[in-house]
């Protein structure tokens, strides 16, 4: 049940708001806690018993680790903790891919013996979130950085609030422990929750959708009938149609979470924007970056123990990152490829580049990021390889039969070129302007807002009702 489903925006949203807003304040959070539980069930009813197992388990962690005072014995908690969180990650996410590329060695080596076998494995919705969450919970006790949750209901709610349930952002415990039991739910919030979801809900159907048209029918070209023009159309689509598809999840996550009184963590903020990749990983996906930095990087020991550990530990930390992006060697390649310009910045690149002229640093930046998001998209690493070699000069195609022209008309222009102007500061600086300009406050910037809002929302609910092109890539994460 995505948000940008009939089902969703006609049905079930609808209801819980309803019951929500009628209901006792002290029945709130049960009734919240329901709602994601239906949410869940849902599109993954048969793992429900895992997920509340899942919390079950965590829940004991935590008092466990808070009620012991021997620091070997909470240490020996907080790491049966991490084992089986994420053994069970390993198990339904990696276990596949795991088999699959060691019989791929052993073919490369000739190695005797039957290839190696591993039962269908059904990977359970979101789980590579809800572990994240789960640990954020149990760490964040562990370091003292909030209590244990006492109430068994409040940490299913928090696990499984059905805003971030799937997708994100990585809420971590310590940022909404409070919120949980005391928040503010008034018009104020209910106003400016509506307005991000449907900024959310217009970034992801009418740019996401319409650019990933286009990159789709890129990336399915044949390899050796790409032509250079054909081949950058497809990496500049696919970078606009995954930065609107996720932050526009994103938006319409926190934009809910408003709504019912909860303030969640930023995730982007302009990341094409950025003239180093340093400062685009400051500016994309920022909860999972802070994830990453918080429980795994400074634990590993961060910036504190010389230059090599500092590379090591970067290259770690990024290569982890693509593997959980996905079980596939393209995932792991394209986060090696950021770990290792994340290294050459600080080997001396970003020195040069803070004396380069800005332009040149952005289009570097934005070289690199199209670039590896080829990794990210293409389907396997010769496909990868085709479609950058085609980039820079070496593609085999005709360009007759396959053109760039071919997948371009009137309406996927102008969604790729409000894309480009959505994907920087442009509008929210008008937007600020605006506010402090003379018609600031007046009927008439209100009348204007609320009609451009309601003329977005119609425009996505018209495409919506297409039942066109309506994934979200980062559900399958």
């Amino acid at each position: 049940m995505v948000f940008s489903s009939t089902i969703f925006l006609f049905l079930f949203l609808p209801l819980v708001l309803g019951v929500h807003f009628v209901i006792q304040p002290r029945f709130r959070n049960t009734w919240l806690l329901l709602s994601s539980l239906g949410y869940y069930a849902w599109g993954e009813s048969s793992f429900l018993h895992f997920l509340l197992g899942s919390v079950l388990l965590n829940y004991s962690f935590g008092l466990a680790v808070e009620r012991l005072r021997g620091e070997a014995a909470r240490k020996a908690v907080i790491a049966l903790a991490v084992v089986l969180n994420l053994g069970l990650l390993l198990w339904f996410k990696y276990a596949a891919f795991a088999v699959s590329s060691f019989n791929d060695l052993r073919a490369m080596a000739h190695w005797g013996g039957a290839p190696l076998s591993v039962p269908a494995i059904t990977l359970p919705l979101g789980i590579s979130f809800l572990t994240f969450h789960a640990l954020s919970y149990v760490v964040d006790v562990y370091r003292r950085q909030a209590a244990a949750q006492k109430n068994l209901a409040l940490l299913c709610l928090y696990i499984l609030f059905f805003p971030q349930l799937i997708a994100g952002p990585i809420v971590r415990y310590h940022e909404i422990s409070e919120q949980l039991t005391r928040r503010r739910v008034d018009l104020e919030g209910f106003t400016a929750g509506v307005e991000r979801f449907i900024v959310g809900l217009g970034k992801k159907m009418l740019i996401a959708n319409t650019a990933g048209e286009v990159a789709d029918g890129v990336f399915g070209v044949p390899s050796g009938e790409l032509t250079t023009s054909l081949a950058w159309l497809g990496a500049f689509a696919y970078a606009l149609q995954v930065y609107f598809d996720f932050s526009g999840y994103s938006d319409m996550a926190v934009g809910l979470a408003r709504v019912f009184g909860f303030r969640f963590p930023e995730n982007f903020d302009y990341p094409y924007i950025a003239r180093s990749m340093t400062e685009f990983w400051r500016r994309w996906h920022m909860s999972l970056s802070r994830f990453f930095r918080d429980y795994l990087y400074v634990p590993l020991g961060g910036n504190r123990r010389g230059s090599l550990r500092t590379y090591a530990n970067l290259a770690t930390v990024f290569v982890l990152c693509g593997l959980w992006h996905g079980a596939h060697w393209s995932f792991v390649v394209w986060g090696a490829c950021h770990g290792a310009f994340l290294i050459l910045e600080r080997v001396g690149l970003l020195r040069l580049l803070e004396r380069t002229w800005a332009p040149l640093r952005h289009a570097y930046c934005l070289l690199v990021i199209l670039g590896t998001w080829v990794y990210f998209r293409a389907p396997d690493l010769p496909a990868a390889h085709a479609m950058l070699g085609a980039m820079v000069g070496r593609g085999h195609g005709s360009g007759v039969i396959y053109r760039a022209v071919t997948y371009l008309d009137h309406e996927r222009i102008l969604a790729l070129a409000v894309g480009v102007v959505a994907a920087t500061p442009i509008s929210s600086w008008l937007a600020a302007r605006l506010r402090q300009g003379r018609l600031a406050g007046t009927p008439m910037l209100e009348l204007s807002k609320l009609t451009a809002l309601c003329l977005l929302a119609l425009a996505s609910a018209m495409r919506l009702s297409a039942g066109t092109y309506n994934p979200f890539i980062y559900f399958r994460f």
